[in-house]
């Protein structure tokens, strides 16, 4: 068996599914703040790249139908990280705005005594996503005890 050396690798860009792009831009972009770069059609199937600063960050797939399934292999959550607390609170009052489902009551712990935490909800689509601060949550709850919070318990 051959193995590679381990290379220094880093996330490029992010691709969902999605059942309707315009929905999902519109919710991408008021919610968390990224640009739309670009736009494409082939027939049926439409896509959109986001960003920001003209770094492509996500792309949209129009080329589902029904919601997200957690109950099948593949994405568990989609985790974006901000510089601060206050930050993912300006976050969550987009979302509100915007009637984002939400999983917990406003930002949490990551666990019991951790100082990182932040909000978690689902897209337009049911997909699972986090805004988080790697401080400063250390007085908010956390809501599954010892388990990861991220783990959506």
């Amino acid at each position: 068996m051959t193995t590679v050396a381990a290379p220094v690798l880093t996330t490029g860009h992010i691709g969902l599914n999605v059942a309707d792009l315009d929905r999902s831009v519109d919710f991408y972009r008021r919610g968390l703040g990224f640009e739309q770069l670009g736009t494409g059609a082939d027939g049926e199937q439409r896509w959109a790249f986001l960003g920001r600063d003209g770094a492509l960050i996500l792309t949209l797939w129009q080329q589902s139908n029904g919601e997200f399934s957690t109950s099948t292999p593949g994405l568990h959550h989609l985790s974006f990280q901000v510089d601060d607390v206050d930050t993912v609170r300006v976050v969550e009052s987009a979302l509100r705005a915007l009637d984002a489902e939400f999983f917990h009551d406003g930002v949490v712990a990551h666990g019991e005594g951790a100082s990182s935490g932040g909000i978690f909800f689902a897209d337009p689509d049911g997909i699972r996503l986090e805004v988080f601060a790697p401080l400063g949550a250390d007085a908010a709850p956390a809501p599954a005890g010892p388990a990861p919070t991220c783990g959506f318990f």
